[in-house]
């Protein structure tokens, strides 16, 4: 099943990135109580870094991989302003236009997250960081190696200009990222102050630290904001070469790259090319990947994975169609309900929208079996909570008691279960209950509201295969009296009007981060992102409970909290239904031409394959690919 906005979206773009030193972080000492005022490797939110001051490369590297080739990518997730589908600009720092996927690879940070690890961050750009003895200051020292595609030196002074001009005029996300970011000070040359403002938390500080960071000299003469058709250099392991505006990218591994000794980078990003072709149709991009053009292909649309790879390259072991487990990190696919339209303000009119959606019919008669019915924006991770809350969790939500619904303290709320008939009158009669105690009656052939006005819903997507899937459930809407309708766009125009709020229900697909912080949550879930552009408050929900939660979130010291306080979360969440729980699948599913080399063990927190796998010249040739 295709999503509407692809996956790992607020993975922000320094997250994607999140980039050594002398001294290593007291083990098993949570950040409150880091050392201040020495030079350290690495930072970790709640505790003990897994890898000490020398080590010399993660994990979840393979130094010995045979470097060179080329993988031929269909993205499976993008961030910021980024799309699977067309690019009209090289900048996607900015909100306006559509930045092509993987262009986070030109720009380091100064810090990277760990695969391995759900809430730790190593030096990359910086050599070393020290914390102040407020715990608000991070003083970076440069590596004096580092130097971007120009050739020119990273610099204090290009950090400051990143920090303050992506903190200013950057996107949406990263401008939340950095909003706690007082300053950045230029102490040298090779130095350099990151200081916050002290409303944040632990997890908030690590996050607005892996920021890209782009070079001060560059924009002497071009305006950041209106920079579009120009690629911005940066001092990453690749740099752009051949592209055509819509049509495909080639990202081209620098040989001169200046950390590829090091052991944030050893053993990482082994293809001498990453290419991305563009097609605004899933069938087309199939049928390249059939042929051999695109290399590598991880399948989100059920039909085509039960009934399209039978092809004869299949069948002669050519390409290899195979399973992965899914990462330890919550993922969410949901419907968003536009609350900004008073109609969709009443839960109870969510509640109703929701069972109007057969699952298990679904499942069986368009999903061939492949999909699991969601419950939690948090589905897969730990932060699922399950039965009734515990005392910890009580102790949280007692104090909210009467501003989140009363069923927040009993058994926590799951999807019904239909018969799978397709029209399961026991769930339609409490639909159309639902919908009547919140005012909607049935005139006719349809519900209208006390003053007679229609219930329109409009489905607004860009994808043909949400009208096949979805057909059904909006012919259920139907049947119960309200004007359900479902409109097909292109991507730009679904972006515009994503961007301005202006539709009524849109599908939309997230992964949040394995140490999920209160920004990120913010832009989710928090009242101040009702109304910021780029945020992804889509429901447009406003909940003085969930901010309280949040904050909780944020406040904690240890993981247990953190757990304990989005467990809490969740409850209400599920119980609230701003976001209607969609469907999930239990793992990746992938096809690739058999001229690949890849660990069996892959990451918990994180699977990009264009970083962890390599290109095998052997598999290649026996193809007749070599």
């Amino acid at each position: 099943m295709a999503t509407a906005l692809g996956h790992f979206t607020r993975r922000h773009f320094g997250q994607m990135m999140l980039g050594a030193g002398m001294a290593a972080i007291l083990p098993g000492r949570p950040f409150a109580q880091v050392a201040t005022d020495q030079p350290l490797h690495g930072l970790s939110a709640f505790g003990e870094l897994k890898y000490p001051p020398d080590f010399d490369h993660f994990d979840y590297a393979t130094p010995d991989a045979p470097a060179g080739g080329q993988m031929n990518l269909a993205v499976a997730y993008w961030a910021l302003n980024q799309s699977p589908l067309t690019f009209d600009t090289l900048n996607s720092f900015v909100l306006q236009g559509n930045a092509p996927p993987r262009i986070e690879k030109l720009y380091d940070s100064l810090v990277v997250a760990a695969m391995d690890e759900p809430d730790a961050i190593y030096c990359a750009l910086a050599e070393t960081v020290t914390l102040s003895a407020d715990r608000n200051s991070f003083t970076f020292q440069l590596r004096p190696q580092a130097r971007f595609s120009t050739g020119d030196p990273v610099t204090a002074d290009d950090v400051v200009f990143s920090y303050e001009t992506l903190k200013e005029f950057g996107h949406p996300s990263l401008q939340v990222a950095l909003r706690n970011v007082a300053e950045a000070v230029a102490e040298d040359a090779a130095t350099v102050r990151i200081t916050f403002s002290g409303a944040q938390s632990y997890q908030d500080a690590l996050d607005a630290l892996g920021m890209p960071i782009l070079p001060r000299a560059f924009f002497a003469d071009r305006d950041f904001a209106t920079v579009s058709t120009e690629a911005i250099p940066g001092s990453g392991a690749y740099a752009i070469g051949r592209y055509e505006f819509g049509r495909y990218i080639e990202y081209i591994k620098r040989p001169d790259y200046w950390a590829k000794d090091l052991n944030f980078a050893r053993g990482l990003g082994h293809f001498d090319m990453l290419r991305i072709d563009f097609f605004r149709d899933r069938q087309p991009a199939l049928e390249a990947f059939k042929k051999g053009l695109i290399t590598f292909r991880e399948e989100f649309t059920t039909k085509d994975w039960a009934t399209e790879y039978d092809f004869p390259a299949v069948q002669r072991g050519e390409v290899i169609k195979r399973e992965f487990a899914a990462e330890k990190r919550p993922r969410f696919q949901c419907w968003a309900l536009n609350q900004r339209r008073e109609r969709f303000a009443d839960a109870r009119v969510r509640r109703a929208i929701n069972m109007c959606f057969d699952f298990e019919w679904t499942n069986a008669n368009l999903l061939f079996g492949q999909r699991v019915h969601s419950n939690s924006p948090f589905q897969g991770s730990e932060f699922v909570a399950t039965g009734k809350p515990s005392e910890a969790e009580l102790a949280l939500l007692e104090p909210l008691r009467g501003t989140v619904p009363d069923e927040v303290f009993g058994e926590v709320w799951v999807q019904p279960v239909s018969d799978g008939s397709g029209r399961d009158r026991r769930l339609l009669r409490e639909a159309s209950q639902l919908f009547a105690e919140a005012g909607w009656r049935r005139d006719g052939n349809r519900l209208v509201n006390a003053a007679g006005e229609p219930f329109r819903l409009e489905y607004l997507t860009y994808g043909q295969e949400q009208k096949r899937v979805y057909a059904k459930f909006v012919d259920t809407l139907r049947t119960l009296g309200v004007d359900a309708t479902m409109r097909l766009v292109d991507p730009a125009q679904y972006q515009e009007r994503i961007n301005r709020y202006d539709f009524d229900m849109v599908l939309a697909a997230f992964s949040l981060g394995a140490t999920p912080t209160r920004e990120g949550l913010s832009l989710f879930f928090g009242s101040d992102a009702v109304d910021r552009p780029g945020a992804y408050n889509y429901p447009g929900m406003a909940s003085e409970a969930v901010d309280t939660l949040i904050g909780h979130a944020a406040r904690a010291t240890n993981r247990a909290e953190l757990v304990t306080a989005l467990l809490a979360l969740d409850r209400v969440l599920r119980w609230r239904l701003d976001w209607l729980p969609n469907i999930t699948a239990d793992g990746h599913r992938a096809a690739f031409w058999d001229i690949f080399g890849f660990r069996e063990a892959k990451p918990d927190y994180s699977w990009p394959v264009e970083t962890l796998w390599w290109y095998e010249a052997e598999k290649a040739k026996a193809l007749g690919r070599g």
